[in-house]
């Protein structure tokens, strides 16, 4: 199994990292601005861009440590099986967001695009908690001329 992770600092305490993980309104500030659902165990949650996109069921949340996401759907279709994680830590200068989409059954280009589009939002959650303002899709760069 294959596996894409980033990690990358953020100066703000963990629960507010925390918080940007686990409510409609922090996702929606960072990855997508259609996010619907609940972000409790047991939930769907659906990333809409803007008509479709991926869900996941929330299947562990332990409060300022760790979210874990398990692919829920058909859409995307490289993504059946994977698992979205995020995990907490912090430090005396920031809290550390390391981030995980693990489980690809193979290497594949589409693989490759949605590394460097996660490393994007990763870049989103840092510029939304420190500064207010993330780029959430349809605002976040674009990594070719097809998106």
């Amino acid at each position: 199994m294959n596996t894409i992770s980033h990690r990358i600092g953020i100066k703000a305490d963990i629960s507010r990292v925390f918080d940007a993980l686990t409510t409609n309104r922090g996702l929606s500030q960072w990855w997508t601005k259609h996010t619907i659902g609940d972000a409790s165990i047991g939930s769907i949650l659906t990333f809409n861009f803007p008509d479709h996109g991926p869900s996941f069921k929330v299947v562990e949340v332990i409060a300022n440590k760790r979210v874990h996401w398990q692919h829920h759907g058909d859409v995307p279709e490289q993504w059946q099986g994977t698992s979205v994680i995020f995990e907490l830590t912090q430090d005396e200068q920031q809290t550390w967001l390391h981030f995980y989409h693990k489980d690809w059954q193979q290497p594949c280009s589409f693989m490759s695009h949605c590394s460097m589009k996660w490393a994007v939002f990763m870049l989103s959650i840092k510029q939304f908690i420190e500064t207010g303002c993330g780029s959430p899709f349809p605002d976040d760069i674009q990594i070719d001329h097809n998106d």
